[in-house]
Formats: structure tokens, C-alpha cells, sequence
């Protein structure tokens, strides 16, 4: 009976033992995945809602910061010469952007943030998105206006990149 009892115990610390290190074999592997609000934003306008949304979701948050400044003469929609919408004109401007994100593995949703100019997201987020691999990520969408929705900002993202996951767009006025 002794030997039975002590067969039982010695069987119970293998297996307890076992189990014990394949979970910290399993909590060495698994690596916590982050969500991070990346935005554009030219009057601050779009900043305060980047913070609200990083927030909600307890995300990090990146500025996505263009090379050059815009100033208020390069924001004169009603300009057809300045800056913002000599860009908006052209479908193939692309913005430098003078911040970098670091670490993008470790997020594994994103949160794309920006002002709505001409009906659709500024040329510098389609810099943003082609400056990263964002495969395997979510990517989701979310702007401020003064009259527009987010309908045909979201929509030409997704056509512009349909080799990415994306999530409905989101109004933050």
C-alpha cells in the first residue's frame, strides 16, 4: 500500500513539474500585443482626439510629424496654390514625414488618425502606410471634420491598400 502511495505522489510531482514548466515555456513565447494610435494632425485638432482614442483603448500614441511644418498659408483650402492643396491635387504626393515609429511588431492593432481634406485622408498618411509593413496587423481608421464624413476616407485607404486588414472607420469630432 506504501508502494502504491508513494508511486501516486512521485507521478503527481512529474506531472505538476511538467506542467509547471510548459507554462513558463508557453509565458516565455507568448509576447503581449499592443495597440498604438498613430495620427496626423495640423491644427491640434486631431491631436486632442488621439488622445481620447489612446485612452479608450489604453493605447500608446505616435505623431505622425510631417518633415515640414505646415503653416496656416500651407492649410488655405481656399488656395488652389498653397501647399495642402497643391498635395491633395496630386494623387502621387507623398509628404515626408520627419518622426519614425520604433517597435511596430509589437502592436497588433493601429489606429490611423487624421484631419479630412478634400473628402479624404491628407497625401502624408498615404506616406505614413507605405513607410511600414503593417501585414498581420488590424488597421483601423478615425478623423475629425468640420462637415465630412469618414466614409470616402476610409474607403480609399482600403482600396489604396487592400493587401491590409481594416476595420470600420470613426467620426471623433
Amino acid at each position: 500500500m506504501k508502494r502504491i502511495i508513494l508511486i501516486i505522489c512521485a507521478c503527481y510531482l512529474i506531472l505538476s513539474n511538467t506542467a509547471c514548466a510548459q507554462n513558463k515555456q508557453g509565458k516565455e513565447r507568448t509576447i503581449m500585443k499592443k495597440t498604438l494610435v498613430a495620427y496626423f494632425s495640423a491644427t491640434g485638432v486631431t491631436h486632442r482626439a488621439a488622445e481620447q482614442l489612446a485612452k479608450e483603448k489604453n493605447a500608446d500614441i505616435f505623431e505622425i510629424v510631417p518633415q515640414q511644418p505646415y503653416t496656416r498659408d500651407d492649410l488655405d483650402w481656399t488656395n488652389k496654390k498653397s501647399r495642402s492643396s497643391v498635395e491633395m491635387q496630386n494623387p502621387d504626393s507623398r509628404p515626408k514625414i520627419g518622426s519614425h515609429l520604433e517597435h511596430l511588431d509589437e502592436y497588433d492593432t493601429i489606429y490611423i488618425g487624421f484631419p479630412i481634406w478634400w473628402y479624404t485622408a491628407p497625401t502624408i498618411i498615404n506616406t505614413f502606410i507605405e513607410s511600414y509593413d503593417f501585414s498581420g496587423k488590424v488597421l483601423g481608421t478615425f478623423a475629425t471634420s468640420g462637415g465630412s464624413s469618414i466614409a470616402k476616407a476610409a474607403d480609399d485607404l482600403k482600396k489604396a491598400y487592400p493587401q491590409y486588414q481594416w476595420i470600420d472607420g470613426r467620426m471623433m469630432n
